[in-house]
């Protein structure tokens, strides 16, 4: 009895998810984690925006990392510094010259045991030129795309867009679709900004004269302050503390009640953090964020535990999305919107209603032929099939899955299968009282002989929609999740609670059957 009571509860648990969803007037009496299911863009309407990595900055920002890395690797004091020359980099390659041809071997075991295989090393007589492996090439877009859709997800999260779609396409863009979303700039500009933030100090030595001609002093960059570009700020290049180091930012107020944003560095920014401010007590240092000053403050004491602020003139509205992309993290590159497109939501209307026609014009049909065909038993059918109906909404809902149209194309296929794990153990409980088995008896023997078949068949079913959802996308994937969820819906509902209802209508008596013909 246990066992029936449990399976009666799971049956119902899952057509109450499904109530927000089919009448959404009920859903304030229901908690908040039971919601409507979510429809998609081409039900409900919205943008699509298609994104394109710029490779082309990411491998220039690349090899101006190989180039300062190979320039630390061969002034190495720990090792022995390797004199050379002519360090420059140009077109992706980096290229430098010896000084002493006797150096040569030991610059490229040096350069070859800090870049590993990831980098091909080739020299020319004294000539030692360098340049990324085609293969570490393309792990790197790799790379960048994979973690250009992670933080493209966590940002537009973070915005409370529901149900965003993000997804590779083409092996260097990104497709996302945000239903419900009619003008999608704003969210344009935050995804589009690399947000890209670093610690550096300033070059107080740099005279009026160097600054009006624009010839910066090596080692030195001008670059000028967020709020005013003509503005410019004498930085150095070295990067103190990385923006990588950051672990949390808020959106808050200063005692001034002017909004600003706070940092939290993890244990090693807080190291370099402290470390920045203890030896450079009264002198500037400035927050750059992709290649723009924020601000730059003097340092009038040393700054510990990894907690800072940053302030700048900020709206309410700007310091929350200056927050958001720090804390998301910056973009490995730059992203390109190469197509907008804003979907209205009277076609998906009209889906919807054209959708709702057919599955009751279908659910009525399977009724009135469950009944004629197998009498008492076939209202069990459909009682069966209403539930498993809403057990699919129900846990939709619940995982937070979104219907599309190829969603509801999934629906209407997975109640067609129900009906036929319904007729199976029907028809065998048919053979069974032909063969003079009491009717009691044959319906335990249909149910037990009949349920492998039923499993076989679903769990085929379900092999399939896991592996559509595997590799397809997009739609594909719409269809897959409401058709897995379908089949394990259909399995329960058909062989363990139609089992239950017809049970108590049998009530354990040899009832007479009106689907049964005899010889």
């Amino acid at each position: 009895m246990w066992k029936k009571l449990a399976i009666i509860f799971v049956a119902v648990f899952g057509v109450l998810l499904a109530v927000p969803t089919m009448s959404p007037k009920l859903a304030p009496y229901f908690p908040s984690w039971i919601k409507p299911v979510p429809l998609g863009l081409d039900l409900k309407g919205g943008a699509q925006l298609l994104l394109e990595v710029d490779t082309n900055a990411m491998f220039h920002d690349k090899t101006v990392q190989l180039y300062d890395e190979t320039r630390s690797a061969l002034i190495d004091r720990a090792k022995g510094v390797i004199r050379f020359a002519n360090l420059r980099s140009n077109d992706g390659v980096v290229s430098l010259t010896v000084r002493d041809s006797d150096d040569v071997s030991r610059a490229k075991g040096r350069l070859r045991s800090t870049f590993g295989d990831t980098v091909d090393i080739s020299s020319d007589g004294n000539t030692i030129t360098l340049s990324y492996s085609e293969k570490q090439k393309s792990e790197m877009v790799q790379d960048a795309l994979a973690r250009s859709i992670e933080i493209v997800r966590r940002r537009i999260d973070a915005l409370g867009t529901k149900e965003p779609s993000i997804q590779s396409q083409g092996g260097k863009y990104i497709l996302i679709q945000l239903p419900g979303v009619d003008n999608p700039e704003h969210i344009k500009e935050l995804i589009g900004q690399t947000a890209k933030m670093t610690f550096h100090l300033v070059n107080e030595n740099v005279s009026a004269e160097q600054m009006t001609s624009g010839h910066a002093p090596s080692g030195t960059e001008f670059m000028p302050m967020l709020e005013a570009p003509e503005q410019k700020i004498p930085v150095y290049s070295r990067v103190e503390v990385s923006g990588e180091n950051l672990k949390d930012s808020q959106a808050d107020f200063d005692q001034n009640n002017m909004p600003v944003v706070t940092t939290v560095f993890d244990t090693t920014g807080a190291r370099k953090f402290a470390k920045l401010t203890s030896e450079h007590v009264n002198e500037r240092f400035a927050i750059v964020l992709d290649g723009k000053v924020l601000s730059a403050p003097v340092i009038r004491e040393p700054i510990a535990g990894g907690r800072g602020q940053i302030s700048g003139g900020f709206t309410l509205q700007g310091a929350k999305d200056l927050a958001v992309l720090l804390r998301s993290g910056a973009l490995p590159a730059p992203l390109q919107v190469i197509e907008e497109r804003t979907v209205g939501a009277g076609l998906g209307a009209d889906a919807i209603e054209q959708g709702k026609i057919g599955c009751v014009v279908g659910v009525i049909l399977i009724i009135i032929f469950m009944i004629f065909l197998y009498g008492a038993f076939g209202v069990i059918a459909d009682l069966v099939l209403l539930v498993n109906l809403a057990m699919i909404i129900g846990v939709s809902a619940l995982f937070g899955a979104t219907l599309t149209l190829p969603g509801i194309a999934g629906i209407v296929l997975t109640l067609g299968m129900a009906v036929d794990a319904n007729i199976l153990p029907f028809e065998r409980i048919r053979d069974e009282v032909r063969a003079g088995v009491p009717t009691l008896r044959a319906v335990d023997m249909g149910f037990t002989r009949s349920n492998k078949t039923v499993m076989d068949g679903n769990l085929t079913n379900l092999i399939c929609a896991l592996i559509l959802f595997q590799f397809g996308a997009g739609p594909i994937r719409g269809f897959a999740v409401t058709l897995s969820i379908g089949v394990i819906t259909t399995l329960f509902t058909c062989l363990m609670l139609g089992r239950v209802l017809i049970d108590w209508y049998m009530n354990g008596k040899n009832k007479k059957i009106g689907f049964i013909k005899m010889k």
